[in-house]
């Protein structure tokens, strides 16, 4: 499926962006059921992504922003469009959008500039909307991504789209529904979470004319677009095959269905009269500090060059480090990007402790992920301290405690966070138990009470060694040197 995607960012303003990429998921799911046709039809999405950007006030006014708060209770007199105020712009979101731009690779335009969108309903009192319709404040980007697929899903895939533009846009406001009342109300405080997609979907055969596109507005979570796209391309399909027409028309995606249906929105597929916004002049960023004009304040100032410097670890990259630095097998480190401050945790860990990394990802990714899943917790809040765990595994690698003593006193550990690896080990004696003598003594007793697996291992089944161990295991509550035991059990029974 060819995909388009766009990008937008709320909180009284917006970043936009326009994405081409290929995606086998739909592809896949519908190549089976048209594989017959000699030339099957294809989808092709257009994404609008509003994400929000993290500002302490909007993006042309002073008012605050604040997710939570009463509606109408952060309204400026510029925000309900009073005659005579003018926008006065967030030095911060452009930042924001320019950080976002060199994430993606873009082009950073040294100048932009803001229009004018109009259109008329009641969550817009000035009639039309500020964006950057003309000359945006970044172009022409990649993002290259990585997948895991293949047999086994371990094989790393990766992809690239390309991105179209991004842009600044100030926020509609929210409109609030009283059905029982028949009336809608209008929240000005422009905050309307942090994620809103607007799709725009159609179906051609490759090769040919991009078919007939349907917007489906305001989907608010990642899951729900896949469904919408999924299900309007599959619509579209069929009422082309029955022989029908697309209508040009926007729809909205009823989560509960998980259908698509016409809707009446304030927009449309209207024109929307475009025209420079006169009250902001063309909006400057700077290369570096070197290239500010005389007179100008660095600290005024958007540069680029700074913006470069702060910006964090990007997860592609992230993932790559891991994996060339410790080792671990690609999943792994999907696992540890992809769960907030587990890449953290992970390296703490690694800096602790002498264990090698590909044990110790298996008690970060498996025992201590395994409680925060079942507990829902976040990393930041589990009761067990990268040092603490580093201790625990030190003991395990330095012989004092056996593996399955070692969970053990993990369970512990979480259950009694004051507790440390090595006080639990004295209390409830778990260390491992070393000495020969007591060994010999426990493997002939097991030796003695199994003659028929003592029989099958000097017949040549060395497998059923392991049974042995385990009842060795058994009664020393797991506990025995697994070494010795297996040394000892080898000498017995030979």
């Amino acid at each position: 499926m060819n995909k388009q995607i766009s990008v937008l960012c709320p909180k009284a303003l917006c970043v936009i962006g326009r994405i081409c990429t290929t995606s086998s998921r739909w592809h896949s799911q519908q190549h089976s059921r048209l594989k017959s046709a000699p030339q099957q039809l294809v989808g092709v999405v257009g994404l609008e992504i509003h994400a929000q950007i993290n500002s302490n006030t909007k993006l042309f006014s002073g008012s605050p922003v604040n997710f939570s708060a009463p509606p109408n209770s952060l309204v400026s007199f510029f925000d309900g469009s009073l005659p005579g105020t003018l926008p006065v712009l967030n030095r911060r979101c452009v930042e924001a959008a320019v950080m976002t731009g060199l994430a993606l690779n873009c082009t950073i335009n040294r100048k932009s500039f803001f229009d004018r969108k109009h259109y008329f309903y009641a969550d817009l009192p000035a009639g039309y909307q500020i964006t950057q319709h003309r000359q945006p404040i970044a172009v022409e980007g990649i993002l290259t991504y990585s997948l895991l697929g293949g047999k086994k899903m371990s094989q790393v895939i990766r992809k690239s789209v390309h991105i179209k533009q991004i842009q600044l846009e100030q926020d509609s406001g929210k409109s609030l529904h009283d059905d029982t009342h028949s009336q809608t109300l209008i929240d000005l405080n422009r905050a309307e979470g942090q994620l809103r997609v607007d799709a725009n979907v159609s179906v051609h055969r490759p090769g040919e004319p991009f078919g007939v596109r349907t917007e489906v507005k305001n989907i608010n979570s990642i899951r729900y677009v896949a469904r919408a796209i999924d299900y309007e391309i599959q619509r579209q399909i069929s009422v082309l095959q029955r022989g029908g027409m697309v209508q040009n028309e926007t729809r909205a995606y009823d989560s509960k269905s998980g259908e698509t249906m016409p809707m009446r929105d304030k927009e449309g597929l209207q024109d929307y009269r475009f025209m420079p916004e006169p009250n902001l002049p063309p909006l400057i960023v700077y290369e570096d500090d070197a290239s500010l004009p005389t007179g100008i304040d660095a600290c005024q100032a958007v540069v680029v060059q700074k913006i470069r410097e702060e910006l964090p670890e990007l997860p592609s990259v992230k993932r790559d480090r891991l994996v060339q630095t410790y080792g671990i097998l690609p999943e792994h480190s999907f696992t540890l990007v992809n769960e907030e401050g587990l890449v953290e945790y992970f390296e703490a860990v690694m800096k602790a402790t002498k264990k090698e990394p590909r044990k110790v990802i298996g008690w970060v990714t498996n025992e201590l992920l395994g409680q925060l899943k079942q507990q829902d917790m976040s990393v930041s809040q589990s009761p067990i301290s990268p040092p603490a765990l580093a201790e625990l595994l030190d003991l395990q690698e330095a012989g004092h405690i056996s593996s399955s003593a070692a969970k053990q006193v993990f369970q512990e550990m979480w259950r009694s966070s004051s507790k440390t690896a090595l006080q639990i080990i004295q209390e409830q004696d778990l260390g491992l138990v070393s000495d020969t003598a007591q060994l010999h003594s426990i493997c002939q007793k097991v030796v003695d009470s199994h003659p028929d697996e003592v029989q099958a291992i000097k017949n040549g089944n060395k497998k059923v060694l392991n049974k042995l161990m385990g009842m060795v295991q058994k009664e020393t509550k797991g506990r025995a040197d697994p070494v010795l035991v297996r040394t000892i059990l080898q000498e017995k029974t030979s």
